[in-house]
């Protein structure tokens, strides 16, 4: 089971990847996660990724897509691989759809956490005034989220055209979320419960 999460920053993407990784074995694969550890991992692709990232410069589509191969190759028997942060293209879409073929692998689900702006920009800045997040900044927040929107909004269309694309309120409590992504996982009828 391979599955795509959708979800703009502080949606709970990460906190329903972890539950996903406990129960059912899958893989989180982040891309910033990924670059990171290139980058120290002193592999030829890492000594790029940390070229690249010393610059400036964003990272190819072509590198992230090789950091994804290489962990798909790693882990040849994982229950399934969450892809969190990627793709955020059509054409990175379509690369990791050819990576996955190439495999005999496919995107089985992609589950979109719809959220209400407005409350999780109060959420966002009520965290950051209780916690100092550098990354909470409600303004900066705000231009992430409107990334988000514009890079994913091609997205959508695509998989819910393959009849993969699950909406999901990511407003509910926790555990509501993931109690409606393992219902999406189990009808597909390839949850790899543990």
């Amino acid at each position: 089971m391979n599955l795509i999460l959708f979800g703009p920053p502080a949606a709970g993407k990460g906190t329903q990847a972890k539950k996903l990784v406990a129960e059912r074995a899958f893989l989180q694969l982040s891309t910033g996660d990924m670059l990171r550890a290139a980058r120290t991992s002193g592999t030829e692709l890492g000594k790029r990724v940390a070229g690249i990232m010393d610059s400036g410069a964003l990272v190819s589509d072509d590198i992230v897509i090789a950091l994804i191969e290489e962990q798909l190759d790693r882990n040849p028997k994982a229950a399934g691989f969450i892809f969190d942060g990627f793709p955020r293209t059509i054409p990175q879409a379509n690369a990791l759809d050819a990576a996955l073929a190439k495999r005999g692998k496919k995107v089985d689900a992609v589950i979109r956490l719809k959220v209400d702006e407005a409350g999780l920009l109060d959420r966002v800045t009520k965290r950051f005034e209780a916690e100092g997040r550098a990354d909470d900044n409600p303004e900066a927040f705000k231009k992430r989220l409107a990334a988000y929107n514009a890079q994913t909004a091609p997205l959508l269309p695509k998989y819910a055209q393959e009849g993969k694309l699950t909406e999901i309120d990511g407003m509910a409590s926790v555990d509501a979320v993931a109690a409606a992504i393992s219902r999406r996982l189990d009808a597909a009828g390839k949850g790899a419960k543990t």
